[in-house]
């Protein structure tokens, strides 16, 4: 096997690690319901930090320190997008725990085509006559589905929104992923010690005061964010873009499944429509992708 092969191979390991981890996450957050959202997601800041540097000090050694030296300017942006991934984070747990997994996987899946529209948007790129068509069908279909509840899917749209304005600002933020993320922890520390304090106070936390399972689970809430993490910057430093970009739909399809096959979610009408309309859509600018990617890597030839 030749290096080129090895590399490919260990890309798509890693790229199906982290996909199928992120997309068995509910499984993980059903475990520790017990738990307030608020509580879990300060647990997951602070046991990020510790399993983020030392993965750090493991890849960079003596640059650590040197990579984390970051613009003041920059580290208030991430003090920005540290926040907005935490109520992610929260209102995804809150919603799992709620019995409203489909609500994240729909989000998940109008994720990849929001974030086209906002590089429309914010960064002046150009949309192709497939991306419009796409945006209007899974618009189209998010409208039904709004329409056939009587309430707009709100914790879908948040959460699509959230997490593609994190994107927007990351990818003109000149800092990687991983150390990116270790000073978004790093700076919601001591709000999330501030909770923790509070609650502890008024009316307890769950930590200590359950079960040593589940102090073991919430301890695991490192693990379980940055574990996922590091296999996707290593499948997208090893792999293509676009095929990047086919696996990561794999996620909200496992979470999908979780939702209606495992934990016996209602699949209505109007979801059905709505599914319909943004897988098709998520086909056609992923099609359009894979398409443009061959022929540019022909012209190189």
């Amino acid at each position: 096997m030749n290096q080129t092969e090895h590399n490919h191979r260990l890309g798509v390991s890693a790229a199906l690690g982290a996909f199928t981890l992120w997309g068995l996450a509910p499984i993980y957050f059903k475990w520790i319901a017990a738990v307030p959202p608020g509580e879990i997601i300060a647990h997951r800041i602070l046991w990020s930090i510790p399993m983020l540097a030392g993965f750090l000090w493991f890849r960079d050694g003596s640059q650590f320190w040197r990579r984390l030296a970051l613009p003041v300017k920059s580290i208030f942006t991430l003090l920005f997008t540290g926040s907005l991934v935490a109520g992610n984070w929260w209102l995804f747990v809150w919603a799992v725990n709620d019995g409203q997994i489909l609500a994240t996987s729909l989000g998940y899946f109008i994720n990849p085509l929001l974030t086209v529209m906002l590089g429309f948007l914010f960064l002046r790129e150009s949309l192709t006559r497939i991306q419009i068509t796409a945006l209007v069908i899974a618009a189209a279909g998010t409208v039904y589905l709004a329409w056939f509840l009587g309430v707009a899917p709100w914790i879908s749209l948040t959460l699509a929104l959230s997490f593609g304005i994190y994107g927007l600002v990351r990818k003109k933020l000149d800092v990687g992923p991983i150390v990116g993320l270790l000073w978004e922890t790093s700076l919601l520390a001591i709000p999330a010690l501030l909770y923790m304090a509070w609650v502890s106070g008024s009316e307890g936390l769950a930590f200590t005061n359950i079960s040593l399972r589940l102090d073991g689970l919430l301890v695991l809430s490192g693990l379980i964010t940055v574990v996922p993490l590091v296999w996707f910057n290593v499948a997208a430093r090893l792999l293509p873009l676009s095929t990047v970009g086919f696996f990561q739909y794999l996620a909200p399809t496992i979470t999908f499944l979780l939702a209606v096959f495992v934990y016996g979610e209602p699949f209505t009408q109007g979801h059905a429509v709505a599914f319909i309309c943004i897988w098709s859509a998520l086909a056609m600018v992923t099609t359009e992708s894979l398409v443009r990617h061959r022929q540019a890597k022909q012209l190189l030839l």
